[in-house]
């Protein structure tokens, strides 16, 4: 069993950043189900080196990400792999909850007039956390939404999909190249519940061993074996940027 590092609990609405170090461990808990959460990846020493919705979900022929998928950088590399999974379905492609659109759905409720109960949007919160390391609003990229889970009709026409929520649900990351991570539990954009919702997760952070070379994550799908070879290259010096 790996070492826990450092637990705690993030408050629906809110927002945090942390650097997870290389084959460092991260499970997310959804506390009473129906939480969404927002994240977004940077290479710490490189913050033009981000993560890339597309090429995660193009590699990987998939359109979901669940265990055994890898969370791929503009240039190649694996921020973390989803080593366990028990909600089975999270969305990349839907983006962010907008102030515009958190006024429209559940009213324009500000700090000023609430103070720490106001109603958050999901790209607000990732411009605070992305200025403390110097990263603006043309640094957001497509981001991850842990826990939440989008279908499709014949149309092509996405809706988000309440009935997934799981109380207790997990999913656990690990990191196989330091980065910097950027979260919010901040409403999923097609979240269309009558209150703002406001859903715990609980985080832990644990140390962990380096993916085997018969890994599944590794294994799953032939980009990946690329990317973590790519991966090598970078921690041995030999990769550029």
């Amino acid at each position: 069993m790996s070492d826990l590092i450092y637990s705690d609990v993030l408050p629906g609405g809110k927002h945090w950043s942390m650097t997870m170090r290389r084959n460092h461990r991260l499970r997310l808990t959804d506390v009473d189900g129906g939480a969404n959460v927002g994240m977004l990846f940077y290479n710490p020493i490189n913050l033009l080196e981000r993560y890339n919705a597309p090429d995660t979900l193009k590699c990987q022929h998939t359109f979901k990400l669940t265990q055994g998928h890898c969370l791929y950088s503009d240039m190649g590399r694996i921020f973390c792999s989803i080593v366990a999974d028990t909600h089975g379905w999270h969305d990349t492609v839907c983006g962010n909850s907008t102030k515009e659109i958190v006024a429209s759905r559940w009213g324009n409720v500000s700090y000023q007039t609430h103070r720490n109960d106001w109603q958050q949007s999901g790209r607000d919160s990732f411009l605070v956390e992305a200025a403390k390391y110097g990263l603006g609003r043309r640094d957001l990229a497509a981001n991850v939404n842990w826990f939440s889970k989008v279908t499709t009709d014949e149309s092509g026409k996405i809706a988000f999909d309440a009935s997934a929520a799981k109380t207790g649900a997990t999913v656990e990351l690990r990191f196989e190249m330091d980065t910097l991570v950027l979260f919010h539990t901040c409403p999923h954009p097609l979240d269309a519940s009558p209150t703002y919702p406001r859903k715990a997760v609980r985080f832990d952070i644990r140390e962990g061993a380096p993916a085997s070379t018969d890994d599944a994550c590794r294994l799953s799908a032939p980009e990946n074996g690329r990317g973590f070879e790519n991966n090598r290259l970078f921690h041995a010096g030999c990769g550029c940027g």
